[in-house]
């Protein structure tokens, strides 16, 4: 028999095989909503049985005992995160150190890049209470919400001053740096008033995988535990048939590398500079990470207590 399986997604290119269907499984017809916003609670969206979600939103839900969704451990967003650093093209800042004493914007608090951001940081000698620190939306183009998400301190974690967008701060000195996951709109013309705080931010990402062994999780699957209680095979169907969809994705994209003028150079140096496993899913593949993940929600002060892996992903711990 096969399951029908709804699944709400971001727009990730190496998922065009999955939704087109060259990858596919008997077992599973999957229909996929190609979403901007992530769900914000599967548990309660009528419209999905399983969605892309927040590795931090996942962990408070476990925290919590909350087990309503279960998670699946294939990061669907991975990433390093010194690269989301930005500043003014005047600014003096040139290294993460440089960010003592700062006031820095984040456009979430509790959000998992932000998170693996500051753990970045903090590995440099800049903790939580070595900067100020303002949640806040990021351009005029942004809503106005709660960045906070009950995290504020008064002196220390505020909300971005009139809730102005920090690009605008940034400019007027209001702001030292930003924390974002995604580039404000013009960041890459040549007349932007912007960029990274590193200037060879790649190799500080390749001392970091160097250094900690793996490439930070910002995004899972959570599925309704109710369609995992039904189908227990429904999550390793779906994992294997999304790490088939991202090998044919880059053996393709290998092929058809001409995109952009230099994207083959890239291929050429992600290959030199990463292992093949480094985008491997499953729980024992990447303990290490999730562990390092729930260290950073605790010393944060995100949670109140540190998690284990098994703790995060208990289905899987089980079946291992």
């Amino acid at each position: 028999m096969t399951v029908k399986l709804r699944l709400a997604l971001r727009d990730w290119d190496y998922m065009t095989p999955l939704v087109l269907g060259d990858v596919s499984s008997p077992r599973l017809d999957i229909e996929v909503d190609r979403v901007g916003t992530l769900v914000s609670n599967i548990a309660k969206d009528e419209a999905h049985d399983a969605a892309e979600m927040s590795f931090s939103r996942y962990s408070q839900l476990r925290h919590d005992g909350d087990e309503s969704v279960v998670g699946m451990p294939n990061f669907v967003m991975r990433g390093f995160r010194h690269r989301c650093i930005i500043t003014t093209k005047e600014s003096p800042i040139r290294k993460l150190s440089d960010l003592a004493g700062k006031k820095i914007g984040v456009t979430g608090w509790r959000d998992s890049g932000n998170t693996w951001t500051r753990a970045a940081v903090r590995r440099e000698g800049v903790g939580v209470e070595d900067a100020m620190w303002y949640a806040g939306r990021l351009t005029e183009a942004h809503p106005v919400t709660d960045r906070l998400d009950g995290f504020g301190r008064p002196g220390r974690i505020e909300a971005a001053p009139g809730e102005r967008p920090m690009a605008d701060l940034l400019l007027d000195g209001g702001l030292d740096a930003v924390f974002t996951p995604f580039m404000p709109k013009g960041f890459f013309d040549q007349d932007s008033p912007f960029r990274q705080v590193l200037d060879d931010f790649r190799a500080a990402e390749v001392t970091y995988f160097n250094e900690v062994g793996y490439v930070p999780g910002m995004h899972l699957i959570g599925f309704k535990a109710e369609i995992v209680s039904e189908h227990p095979w429904i999550m390793d169907e779906l994992s294997a048939l999304i790490d088939e969809s991202q090998r044919v994705w880059l053996e393709k994209r290998e092929k058809y590398a001409d995109t952009t003028p230099w994207m083959i150079d890239e291929l050429r140096r992600c290959a030199s500079d990463l292992p093949p496993s480094w985008n491997i899913s499953g729980l024992e593949a990447n303990e290490k990470m999730i562990g390092d993940f729930a260290t950073e929600l605790f010393e944060q002060k995100i949670l109140p207590r540190r998690l284990t892996p098994a703790e995060l992903f208990p289905w899987h711990a089980k079946a291992g």
